[in-house]
């Protein structure tokens, strides 16, 4: 579709980004958590993970799977001002 997605994960969330996580979650005959996770990274999905709710879940020092990258808060403003759609949660 040529566009740049970027996915943004705050609060609770990160917590499938922990190894081991989002294979646990599966529904039905879709593909696991994982396997999307995989297939965004692979397909140059940005996978961003909030600073501020990292700290808040108590995880000074963390392993997260590999691609993510953790940015500051306001990243996500900036990425919504730069932004030629929406953005919901």
């Amino acid at each position: 579709m040529d566009i740049k997605a970027t996915v943004y994960y705050l609060g609770t969330g990160l917590r499938i980004l922990k190894p081991g996580e989002a294979e646990k979650i599966k529904l039905g005959g879709f593909p696991s958590v994982k396997e999307m996770l995989d297939k965004a990274l692979e397909m140059g999905v940005e996978i961003l993970v909030c600073e501020a709710s990292k700290r808040m879940l108590g995880w000074e020092k963390v392993e997260l799977i590999p691609g993510v990258k953790i940015v500051g808060a306001a990243t996500l403003n900036d990425l919504s001002l730069e932004a030629d759609a929406t953005q919901w949660f």
